[in-house]
């Protein structure tokens, strides 16, 4: 490849091409492109026989796109996983116990799931952008006056307004990304872009641990910096988001639209009453939604008690239970690409299998992590990064791909609220399931339960082994595929 290039390469795949051309180079898929724009290049490994070979070009506007939603919704987390790191600091303080931490979360955790069901139907009606920003906003406000306030009233009041703007953007954004990248490779786009949240929730723990533990910049505040800074940052991501991202190709620059890879129908901006009906009939978006149940209550156990878990039980400092804490998210990178891929380009894009098998593996680390951390930091470290690996793996696929299969373009954030908001529920338990089970009979106990929740997330998908999306079944009938769109 001649120009400029920036290539990421694993075993068999060439997965990412960053480059800029020259004009002759860029015109291969299309009208000739200035030499300043981008391609943007996802390789895929040889397809199943029958195939053609999985090559996506992405044009200047999409990368631009792909990449400003990527880090919204990481940013996103920077305001959410970063009360997971004030939780042990504020542990003792003001009377706080796990009692009142707990319901901190569990008020977060409410208002979140509800909003799911909400903003997912507006995000289609009245359009992504609008409900994305404004969420934001809002999130930015809540972190802002959590920092100010140290009550544990007021956390609760300000961890509540958090939820309902963080309920905003996952459901949003996936519509906004359904919009711009077509379906048959959708597995692959959406584990890339799924990875927003996990490394996220990676770097938002890191940020957070650090932000709290230094002492060399505003020093008084203490653990209010945990919600100071990162809402600052949010704020210049908040900016990048409303300056760069249009709800549709054709919003962004209508010559564009007839080159964008994702066919938009005619009628998109606008859902009717018959497609949220249709799809509250489809059983499969039930089935991964109760599946998603169980697999949130583990991740959100783990995503938000961990660190908690290292320093009360394990007796690890602050700061090495933060960075210990934080594998979860960053290996847990590993497990949203691989599962993308898998499900893709070696399962015909049926998400069941994929999910079902990593969800079974998730429940044997889950049951031996107590034996795991017998030896030592090395020992509960390995256990959190496979965690991760297998928890965030079919996370982004039951999310994600699952959702948009489902929803297509103009229901996809309907169909990705829905799923999501069913899935919260069981975050909404996690907080109390993880006190009462640690304080009765301890935290190996604890594990064994989110085991056994994890094997039945993944058992829950058995009986839609075989869906697979609606492009699919129409390119290829072969294999028994049930088709999984519920508008087509």
């Amino acid at each position: 490849m001649n120009g400029n290039a920036v290539v990421l390469n694993l075993p068999n795949v060439s997965l990412l091409h960053l480059c800029c051309e020259p004009e002759e180079q860029c015109s291969r898929n299309g009208p000739p492109q200035k030499a300043r724009n981008v391609l943007f290049l996802l390789h895929a490994p040889e397809p199943d026989k029958g195939e053609s070979r999985g090559l996506m070009s992405f044009t200047a506007r999409q990368s631009r796109v792909f990449v400003v939603t990527w880090i919204t919704y990481a940013g996103y987390y920077l305001c959410r996983k970063n009360l997971s790191i004030v939780l042990p600091a504020l542990h003792g303080v003001s009377g706080s116990g796990t009692l009142e931490l707990a319901n901190i979360v569990f008020g977060y955790s409410l208002l979140y799931a509800i909003g799911q069901f909400v903003f997912g139907f507006l995000s289609d009606y009245a359009g992504a952008k609008k409900i994305v920003g404004s969420g934001l906003v809002l999130v930015i406000i809540s972190n802002l006056l959590m920092s100010a306030h140290g009550s544990m009233t007021w956390l609760l009041i300000f961890a509540c307004l958090n939820g309902i703007g963080q309920a905003t953007g996952w459901s949003g954004l996936v519509k906004i990304m359904a919009g711009w990248f077509r379906g048959e490779n959708r597995g692959v786009i959406m584990a890339w872009w799924g990875t927003n949240y996990v490394f996220g929730g990676f770097l938002a723990t890191a940020f957070a641990t650090w932000a709290i533990t230094q002492k060399s910049l505003l020093p008084d505040p203490g653990w209010r910096r945990g919600f100071l800074f990162p809402a600052l940052i949010l704020l210049v991501i908040t900016a990048l988001f409303f300056r760069f991202v249009q709800d549709m190709p054709q919003q962004a620059n209508p010559a564009e639209a007839d080159r964008s890879l994702q066919p938009v129908p005619k009628r998109v901006d606008r859902p009717e009453w018959s497609d949220l009906y249709a799809l509250l009939r489809t059983p499969s978006l039930w089935m991964i939604g109760l599946s998603y149940f169980f697999l949130e209550m583990c991740r959100y156990a783990l995503m938000f008690w961990l660190p908690l878990y290292l320093v009360s039980h394990l007796k690890y400092s602050l700061e090495t239970s933060g960075y210990v804490s934080s594998l979860y998210e960053l290996v847990g990178i590993v497990g949203a690409v691989l599962a993308g891929y898998i499900s893709d380009h070696f399962n015909q894009s049926r998400r069941a299998p994929v999910s079902a098998v990593m969800l079974a593996g998730l429940g044997i680390i889950l049951f031996l992590q107590p034996a795991l951390s017998r030896w030592g930091l090395v020992g509960a470290a390995t256990g959190i990064a496979l965690a991760g690996i297998l928890s965030y793996g079919p996370d982004t696929l039951l999310s994600g791909a699952a959702a948009q299969d489902i929803g297509e373009v103009r229901a996809a954030a309907t169909a990705s609220g829905l799923i999501d908001g069913v899935g919260h529920m069981g975050a909404l338990l996690s907080p109390y399931i993880v006190v009462f089970i640690s304080r009765q009979y301890g935290w190996d106990a604890l594990f064994m339960v989110l085991a056994a929740a994890a094997v039945i997330a993944g058992a829950i998908l058995l009986p839609i082994w075989n869906l697979r999306p609606a492009d699919r079944c129409l390119a290829d009938s072969q294999n028994n595929a049930v088709c999984q769109s519920a508008l087509s």
